[in-house]
């Protein structure tokens, strides 16, 4: 059996769920599809992201989670007012809102954290 045809499911773990379930909920905008007691289950344009609780968490440094934006500027700018820092990395020729051009100018990409500090991005191109 194949799981090409299968809907995928994505996890973040979290160390506090209330917090994790606010920022992804009300900061992100993720609607809530439901509850089951042990995790809180977003919508990921049609994905299931399933935010569980895990003592002792240890975050990701590398991004767990990723987003393709139309407008990353945009989207940057949203979030910033909605209190996301985006992260500044030494020596890689990022903007002031935390964009990395590729070389080419073919993708852009912005990083910042969760509140657990889990790694997450926005792409465009």
């Amino acid at each position: 059996m194949s799981l090409a045809g299968c809907a995928p499911i994505t996890f973040i773990i979290t160390a506090n769920r209330k917090v994790a379930e606010a920022f992804y909920g009300e900061t992100l905008g993720l609607p809530l599809r439901r509850d089951d007691g042990f995790a809180a289950v977003f919508d990921l344009a049609g994905v299931a992201l399933r935010v569980t609780e895990v003592p002792g968490h240890v975050p990701s440094a590398h991004p767990v989670l990723g987003w393709q934006v139309a407008d990353i500027v945009a989207t940057a700018t949203a979030l910033t007012a909605r209190g996301v820092k985006f992260t500044i990395y030494d020596g890689m020729g990022q903007d002031a809102l935390g964009i990395w051009t590729a070389p080419d100018g073919s993708a852009k990409v912005a990083f910042f954290n969760d509140p657990d500090g889990n790694a997450l991005s926005l792409t465009q191109g």
